[in-house]
């Protein structure tokens, strides 16, 4: 397998920013979330809203955990599938048709809000299209990353591929809300935009090593192998886990739209204030790992990570106070940065090249599930016993799922740093270069 050529003279790069490819990865993965995070506020507050003028709050507040169950349903259905694809099928092309696919749910959108014809089944048809795009992205994206790097920078190019996702968390809520309000289409039109600048930025990545997936094996059989890697590698299995329940249970930015509006009442421009601060502090704190990779104790601090993740969600929920909620929507965003750098690091360097897609896969579902189902599981709780109940139950319950873990999962504790096995080393498709 050929090694991805290092600049001259630099036996050691400083920074995965040496490496062209990975320069364009990083813009179109920036350009992309910058349009995914704008329309993510847009169409939350238009489902909330549409839904408010012929419904009562709780029942809106369903049709907000029905956009998280929307959006799961294709990563479900599609998790075998799009893992097996991503180690077969050049990554990079997946991840251009991803993002086309992305630009063409963007400029629909545009166009119906241009022509004032959104509408409650419209937003959930798009929302679920724009499930199936990130279904198919995800893994490749996950996968083609360790390729344009040394393994030896990788942790430092996890870190700087989350500022990007980050600073579009950062960009992105803001700058959707600030177009809604000069125009409804506006959100829509700039993400598309976005989205065909990420594509074109992922047509300028040159060719990568490709995976050696035995091409007359049994489709099925292979697809199911990535599940079955994750299950035997309770070190994977523990870090992916951890996030899917500790999310699941204390996702609080699903509710951000009803504190906005009828706790907070702050209305679209707090909306987007709310949404921001979980950025800025996850991108502080990638911004510090880039800078001083963390070495040691990474099981530990993750699972500690965690827990301050839950309590910041107890906080918010009890909050009244904007200031207050943005301090504790900081501290959330910042917590699930550092759980995120460790999980990721521990993934990508324990997972062999040509497994990294179908297990990128299950990564993705895991991870999705945290979200979508997350927004779910809050919005229906909130129907349910409301929305302060909600978020406070939700903390408290990944609080205890990161107890439960450390005992279930010691692997996560004695994960003292990122070092994969000396045999994961030395395996096929494991070279410098991945």
């Amino acid at each position: 397998m050929p090694e991805t050529p290092r600049p001259a003279g630099m036996a050691r790069p400083p920074s995965p920013f040496s490496f062209p490819d990975f320069r364009s990865y990083w813009v179109a993965r920036a350009s992309s979330t910058v349009a995914q995070m704008a329309m993510v506020v847009v169409i939350g507050w238009q489902v909330y809203d549409i839904a408010r003028r012929t419904m009562p709050p709780r029942e809106a507040a369903f049709q907000l955990g029905l956009i998280g169950i929307v959006q799961f349903v294709p990563l479900l259905l599609l998790t075998l599938v799009v893992g097996w694809t991503a180690d077969r099928v050049d990554r990079r092309w997946i991840a251009r048709a991803s993002v086309l696919l992305e630009a063409g749910c963007a400029g629909t959108l545009a166009w119906m809000a241009w022509h004032d014809t959104t509408s409650l089944p419209a937003l959930f048809a798009i929302a679920a299209l724009l499930g199936v795009a990130r279904a198919f992205a995800g893994p490749a994206l996950q996968a083609l990353a360790p390729n344009l790097v040394p393994r030896e920078v990788l942790p430092t190019a996890i870190a700087m591929s989350s500022i990007a996702w980050q600073g579009g968390s950062v960009i992105g809520p803001p700058l959707g809300g600030f177009l809604y309000a000069t125009g409804h289409f506006m959100p829509y039109a700039v993400s598309t935009v976005l989205f065909l600048c990420g594509f074109i930025s992922l047509l300028l990545i040159g060719p990568v090593p490709r995976t050696t997936l035995d091409r007359a094996a049994n489709p099925w059989a292979q697809m199911v192998d990535g599940l079955r890697y994750v299950r035997e590698n309770r070190l994977v299995l523990g870090a992916i886990s951890l996030d899917l329940f500790a999310v699941l249970l204390g996702g609080a930015t699903a509710m951000l739209p009803i504190f906005a509006r009828d706790i907070l009442m702050v209305g679209p421009a707090g909306l987007g204030l709310l949404r921001l601060a979980p950025a800025v502090g996850a991108i502080v704190m990638a911004v510090w790992f880039s800078r001083r990779p963390l070495k040691r104790n990474v099981g530990v601090k993750m699972l500690a990570a965690v827990a301050v993740f839950g309590l910041a969600t107890i906080a918010f929920g009890i909050s009244r106070w904007l200031p207050l909620s943005l301090m504790c929507l900081g501290v959330l965003g910042a917590a699930d940065m550092l759980s995120v750098y460790v999980r990721q690091s521990l993934i990508q360097l324990y997972t062999p090249n040509e497994m990294r897609g179908r297990v990128g896969a299950v990564s993705t579902l895991f991870v999705s599930g945290s979200n979508e189902l997350g927004e779910a599981e809050s919005g229906f709780l909130a129907a349910a016993i409301g929305p302060v109940a909600a978020v406070v139950a939700g903390g408290l319950g990944a609080i205890l799922v990161t107890l439960l873990w450390a005992r279930l999962f010691p692997e996560l504790k004695n994960a003292r740093t990122f070092a994969p096995p000396k045999t994961l080393e030395d395996a096929p498709g494991q070279e410098k270069a991945i």
